[in-house]
């Protein structure tokens, strides 16, 4: 389930240079050949033949003083004995906004019920909900009551005065790592995901559990982007100037929508922020470099989304992980997936086969919908 390709294998350069040399005949043969395809095939090559990213430690290094300006904003929720078990497997950053109140009442009546969890499960997972302040100033005063009302009653919000905007996700990156460092650093395992994100918290505790009884270390696990273009169009949000960040490719990274690593990685990246410039505002991008600065790379889950949202089939729920797309069905998508009758639905030679058969007609199908690799249909 889990592949590293961080050294290119010699076939891997035999498929690139074939991939080029066919693309470089339909350029020229076909002007109007999609640029972004273009791009990524630039981008590609020039990640896993041309560059080995040194360039990330003399580019993004700054002093200690200037790093740690980057998110040192006053906290105006924060709950710092969450993690006062001694005992905890996960700590599971929801990255949400300050109106998303429905949302994170969804996450606790379901995969975030942290009573849940404990009996069924027998693990403590601590769910935190870390945010910044609304950016309308006009109805910033009447949701920080409802938020400090809200924590009254759970006290599972952890909130910063930024700007909860797109443009500061990194602001949100640095408050996990370090408010981790800080609280909970005896943690097992580190989650960052986004609020409309589905997590299977069974197949996530079983998972964890099977890593911590290996004494797993260096994870990096999600939904894997490898020899990412930055987006040069203005139009995109995912707009990176050139002043910003001048090379064809990103360092690979996980889809931030969700995402796990293990207590040393947590501890490395937080190391990694007190000396990286955090201005680059694409927060799985800054995760990637501060990854490749203190040698971590991310492995690939077929079972963590990406962007995308998971088939409904109980095939797909029996070994899922994330899936994402998901603000308002959650309720019914835990109660489907956790049924009883999904367990072990693909036991046996017909159900293997059963379930194959229709993960290979939901998964590897062509389609414009982004959903899992159809490599997940025979794991």
């Amino acid at each position: 389930m889990f592949m590293n390709f961080r050294r290119v294998r010699k076939c891997h350069f035999l498929q690139l240079i074939l991939m080029s040399c066919v693309f470089s005949t339909l350029i020229l043969g076909w002007e109007p050949l999609e640029h972004h395809v273009v791009n990524h095939i630039k981008s590609y090559s020039y990640r896993y033949l041309i560059n080995s990213y040194d360039f990330i430690n003399k580019s993004f290094s700054v002093s200690h003083e200037e790093a740690t300006s980057f998110g040192r904003f006053p906290y105006l929720i924060d709950n710092k004995n969450i993690c006062r078990e001694k005992d905890v497997l996960l700590l599971l950053f929801v990255k949400t906004s300050p109106e998303n109140f429905i949302r994170r009442q969804a996450i606790r009546s379901t995969w975030g019920n942290e009573t849940y969890i404990k009996k069924e499960l027998g693990v403590n997972v601590k769910v935190v909900f870390i945010m910044g302040v609304h950016p309308d100033g006009h109805k910033r005063g009447t949701i920080q009551k409802q938020l400090q009302a809200e924590d009254l009653n759970h006290r599972d919000l952890v909130q910063q005065d930024f700007l909860d905007t797109f443009h500061n996700l990194t602001v949100k990156l640095l408050l996990q790592f370090r408010w981790a460092h800080a609280n909970c650093e005896h943690a097992r395992f580190l989650m960052s995901a986004d609020d409309d994100i589905f997590i299977h918290m069974p197949n996530l505790v079983r998972l964890l559990e099977q890593l911590n009884s290996q004494g797993v270390v260096n994870l990096w696990v999600g939904h894997v982007h490898r020899g990412s273009p930055p987006v040069r169009r203005k139009d995109s949000k995912y707009y990176m100037p050139v002043q910003m960040y001048q090379w064809s490719s990103y360092p690979d990274y996980t889809a931030g929508a969700g995402y796990v690593v293990s207590q040393d990685v947590a501890a490395k990246i937080y190391q990694a922020t007190l000396f990286l410039n955090a201005s680059l505002h694409i927060d799985d991008v800054f995760m990637g470099i501060c990854a490749i600065t203190v040698g971590v790379s991310p492995q690939e889950h077929v079972y963590f989304s990406g962007e995308g949202k998971a088939p409904y089939h109980p095939c797909i729920y029996e070994k899922m992980i994330t899936s994402h797309g998901h603000a308002d069905d959650v309720n019914y998508l835990w109660k489907v997936a956790t049924a009883q009758e999904v367990h072990g639905i693909s036991s046996g030679f017909f159900g293997k086969l059963y379930c194959t058969a229709v993960k290979i007609r939901q998964l590897c199908w062509p389609s414009f919908t982004k959903k899992y690799s159809c490599k997940a249909a025979f794991s």
